[in-house]
């Protein structure tokens, strides 16, 4: 019906069913025949019609004045709709962990803004895995395993983890030999990764290992742990991507340098639908090029 109410509105404002018919594209009959249907369904007659003259009926005139301003809130409507879904324009709200938004992606944002001047980019950061349909966001970047079955995905790299100490602590405590050793040093925790996973380069023996009791140092913040590991207060387990410059400067070493952490998964994450907006797809497509490159999504050690 709305489709024959438009062309109800294009007859008057044309003043003719040839000239309404010719903007339309289709035979004057087959508009002819749409008008008596909207007629049928409103019970009444519209136009007054005759071989030179087509008037609308006072009926007529009160349904053009009523519908025309609907029709033009509704194209002006649609035109948004689509400027906001095809142009890369407007605001991207986006969930991550705070370790990795402010670490190895952080060059990310910046250049993802400096190449889509009008994006607005809204980043909200939190180590606990937040409901990304409840609170609105366009995308958000996860680790590890993702059970939310409701999300679309896309892998963006592997993260290697490392086990790493400081120079003074390995000096002072001795270098453990093997991982069960571990349990005779200062351990410090860094949430999420509680447990420790480790593989044997040379047998490929995999061993994972809880949490322990007690630990020196236990924190949701993974960069404070590695200060602190820096500051040789104990054993760290944690992302590579956090602790690859210590290791570079020699502010931190690996402490089982037989032995190597597991890699976790990163991905980006979004509702399930069919189309994303231009400007999500284009967030998107940012951080799939720059991890692509970057070694530290590779899955290996440096």
């Amino acid at each position: 019906m709305l489709d024959d109410l438009a062309l109800f509105v294009s007859i008057v404002e044309s003043g003719s069913l040839n000239a309404a018919a010719g903007r339309a594209g289709m035979p004057p009959a087959t508009l002819t025949r749409r008008l008596q249907r909207l007629e049928q369904q409103l019970g009444c007659r519209l136009l007054h019609r005759s071989a030179r003259r087509l008037v609308p009926s006072s009926e007529g005139w009160q349904y053009y004045e009523r519908c025309r301003p609907l029709l033009d809130s509704l194209r002006q409507a649609t035109e948004a709709l689509d400027s906001a879904i095809n142009h890369v324009a407007g605001t991207v709200r986006v969930l991550a962990p705070v370790t990795l938004a402010t670490g190895v992606l952080q060059p990310a944002w910046a250049g993802f803004m400096t190449a889509h001047p009008q994006i607005n980019l809204e980043l909200q950061l939190s180590n606990q895995r937040e409901d990304l349909i409840g609170s609105g966001a366009d995308l958000a970047v996860r680790v590890g395993p993702l059970p939310d079955s409701q999300l679309n995905q896309r892998l963006l790299g592997r993260a290697p983890t490392v086990l790493v100490a400081s120079p003074a602590y390995l000096q002072q405590h001795g270098w453990p030999q093997h991982p069960h050793e571990l349990a005779q040093h200062a351990l410090l925790l860094a949430e999420p990764l509680m447990e420790w996973r480790l593989q044997h380069r040379s047998s490929g023996e995999w061993l994972n290992l809880p949490p322990p009791a007690t630990a020196r140092l236990r924190v949701n913040e993974i960069q404070l742990a590695v200060d602190m590991a820096c500051a040789g207060l104990g054993i760290l387990y944690c992302p590579l991507s956090q602790a690859y410059r210590a290791l570079a400067d020699g502010r931190l070493q690996r402490a089982l340098p037989d032995w190597r952490g597991d890699a976790r998964d990163i991905y980006a994450v979004w509702p399930q639908q069919r189309h994303l907006p231009a400007r999500v797809r284009a967030l998107l497509d940012y951080l799939i090029d720059f991890t692509a490159g970057h070694p530290l999504f590779a899955g290996e050690e440096l």
